[in-house]
């Protein structure tokens, strides 16, 4: 089962009985590792549904679950192969009747939370609500309710900030609802304050394993703790170096516990990188070297020594934009020569920076160009309206107290109902402490509304009640995509898209995405479950209600862009776990790459310690970037850069420095290297011209 793994990677699949840190380097076959790991478990005697092995994105679930069921074969479809939240749904819809929840809760999205916030806040600046939102999930990651929040608050505004996260857990409890951070925060309620949940999630769980472990934040560690409990049969699998996400809670603190709470733990290194070759490397270990480490590891490779890596200077962004799409016109043209046309793929490029605005100059320039592009990380499927709509719908369904959710259903498609009559619906639901959907049928609210406004209220109580009911029966996927085509239009949704919008273009955009959404949840309901490549896993049917249960932690629908033939645009954040043949890291200057260390706006003196651990944070930022690269690395930055209306001198990064290049490497300028091959080209044109005319000379 294992053949073809180094000694390294052998050791960390066969360590089965203890806690096991695989500190794995980039590019050194980790999901491999966890992939073989599961497999030797299966083989040693334990049952796939015991094992679990946890990720951060539904993403590099779907890629692992692909993995092992290629390896392992049908066992794999028994494993728990799932993201942290989805773990944390599954154990609250179990247990969660323990802190008040019923089975049918909701989760918020976003934007349902930034709603509640204002309301609860008594704002209406979206600005100020998602101040708040980031804090409050700052500190549910800590492990903090409001009370405790409030005690450690360091100012009037996270006083505030207190009083606020206060008034929202009380909504949150009213509506039956639970945000992304509870999905973290309740399991670890559940474990810790509840012996016989630990106990049963103990027995049910026999070996964890974790991806991406030094993303963990101090709440998940904890979950994980009581998770594995004495017996401590755990995986974690992370590089220190590859932690960019403190911003957002995750700590290196993670590694620093686990031989002190786990002191049998068994430490395992992998440094053969599959990926990229030793120049690439060489600059990558140098550039992380200056930081501390927690366990030593230089990458290696035996893929040879490469491309040195390019460092390409520009006037300003613009130029810099040009110089990247010359760089790539060149490669591929150059491609072309050495290794044939199956080498020329736009897809095999990627261009790489700190920031989102930074993608502007670099979007105009492929456009002018005629090169073909996508933007990582723009709007997601689930983040549009009308998908948003639809799932308020399913949301209202499966928890009829869902006050966000049945605010915009019982407005989208408009229905008659105005808002007056909502506003004297939310202050009765305020007074008696109920949701809306229960005032609805509250007999003394007849007499703050009229006989009409209640007529309207009741009719769209019954058929939502009614939709619940018909979704809990209907089974398969078949009966659900008709279903759902009948609703839909009853509610006339078709209708309200082209009313809403001036672009008939757009509004059928909408609306195909209404239909590939419906195609979607039926498939899911058939049976097909894991969509990813163009393949899926067939599982049991289910009923249209089952399946509306799990959408929400669900953030993108697989489009099948995988393979589409595009040079990728993408921040430094979201290439994390990606690589392409050539990459081109820009904007590499002081003060964007690092990011500003000591300009913080709003904060009068910046502690010597936070500067020095923000400064490592991005120094692993710029690893990352290095190695992304499999075959070409260049390095750009600009003499000049925009700051508001003002052009400023700009400086090359430190990291630039601290790569260590060789002294004979070239500051490369693609546009005469791209002039040089068009030259060879057209000589080689000639002589074939002159070549050919010449054998037709008698």
């Amino acid at each position: 089962m294992s053949a073809g793994m180094n000694p390294a990677q052998q050791e960390a699949v066969n360590y089965l009985h203890g806690p096991c840190l695989v500190l794995a380097g980039a590019g050194s076959g980790k999901t491999r590792v966890i992939t073989h790991k599961i497999g030797r478990l299966i083989q040693s005697g334990l049952a796939p549904k015991r094992i679990a092995a946890i990720t951060f994105t539904n993403k590099a679930a779907m890629e692992m679950r692909e993995r092992a069921k290629a390896l392992i074969g049908r066992d794999a479809k028994d494993v728990v192969i799932c993201t942290f939240h989805a773990l944390g749904v599954r154990m609250v819809r179990e247990d969660g009747h323990r802190v008040g929840l019923k089975p049918q809760f909701s989760i918020l999205d976003a934007d349902d939370v930034t709603s509640i916030l204002k309301d609860a806040g008594g704002s209406t600046d979206v600005a100020t609500a998602r101040t708040w939102q980031w804090t409050i999930s700052k500190w549910k990651n800590m492990g903090l309710n409001a009370e405790q929040a409030a005690a450690q608050a360091a100012d009037d505004n996270e006083a505030i900030t207190a009083r606020v996260m206060a008034l929202y857990e009380e909504r949150l409890t009213a509506y039956q609802s639970v945000d992304f951070d509870d999905l973290i925060s309740l399991p670890l309620r559940l474990l810790r304050d509840h012996e016989e949940v630990r106990a049963k999630w103990q027995s049910v769980l026999g070996h964890v394993l974790v991806d991406e472990y030094q993303d963990t934040n101090a709440t998940q560690y904890d979950v994980l703790k009581y998770l594995v409990g004495d017996a401590a049969r755990f995986t974690a699998v992370g590089d220190d170096d590859q932690s960019i996400y403190g911003w957002r809670g995750a700590t290196l603190d993670n590694l620093k516990k686990l031989p002190v709470d786990f002191p049998q733990l068994k430490v395992i290194t992998l440094e053969q990188n599959y990926r990229s070759t030793s120049a690439i490397l060489r600059a990558a270990n140098n550039v992380i070297g200056p930081n501390p480490k927690l366990y030593p590891k230089t990458l290696f490779s035996e893929l040879g020594e490469g491309e040195p890596v390019r460092v390409v200077d520009a006037d300003n962004e613009e130029h810099e934009a040009e110089r990247a799409v010359a760089r790539i016109q060149s490669l591929r043209a150059g491609a072309a020569v050495t290794q044939g046309p199956q080498y020329q793929e736009f897809r095999h490029f990627a261009i790489l920076y700190r920031a989102n605005h930074q993608a502007k100059p670099f979007e105009k320039a492929l456009r002018k160009a005629a090169i073909p592009y996508k933007v990582s990380g723009g709007t997601g499927f689930f983040d549009r309206a009308e998908i948003k709509d639809l799932c308020a719908w399913f949301r209202l369904w499966i928890n009829h107290d869902d006050d966000p959710a049945f605010l915009r259903c019982i407005t989208t498609p408009k229905r008659g109902i105005g808002h007056q009559t909502l506003g004297k619906l939310g202050e009765f639901a305020t007074q008696y402490k109920l949701s809306l959907f229960e005032s609805l049928f509250t007999s003394s609210l007849s007499s703050l509304l009229p006989a009409k406004a209640m007529d309207g209220l009741h009719e769209f109580g019954r058929y939502v009640t009614d939709l619940e009911y018909q979704a809990r029966r209907t089974v398969g996927a078949e009966d659900s995509l008709a279903f759902m085509l009948q609703w839909l239009k009853d509610i006339d949704y078709e209708k309200h898209l082209y009313d809403g919008e001036d672009s008939e273009k757009v509004a059928a955009a909408r609306w195909t995405n209404v239909l590939e959404f419906c195609d979607w949840m039926a498939a899911r309901a058939g049976g097909q479950t894991d969509e990813d490549s163009g393949t899926t896993t067939v599982r049991e049917t289910k009923s249209l209600l089952e399946v509306a249960q799990t959408i929400a932690l669900l953030s993108t629908i697989n489009q099948r862009e995988k393979d589409a033939d595009v040079v990728t645009l993408s921040t430094l954040h979201a290439s994390k776990g990606l690589e392409w043949p050539h990459v081109i890291l820009a904007g590499v200057t002081e003060g964007m790459l690092p990011f500003k260390l000591d300009d913080d706006e709003g904060r009068q003196q910046v502690v010597s310690d936070d500067i020095t651990q923000r400064l490592q944070e991005e120094r692993r930022l710029m690893y990352v970037g290095i190695t992304r690269a499999q075959r070409s690395l260049a390095v750009s930055w600009t003499k000049k850069k925009k700051k508001g209306r003002e052009m400023v001198s700009a400086q090359p990064s430190r990291f630039i420095k601290e790569m260590g290049l060789d002294q004979a490497t070239v500051k490369e300028d693609p546009r005469e290297k791209l002039r040089a091959l068009r030259a060879e080209f057209a000589k080689k044109s000639q002589d074939n011209a002159a070549a050919a005319l010449a054998a037709q000379q008698p």
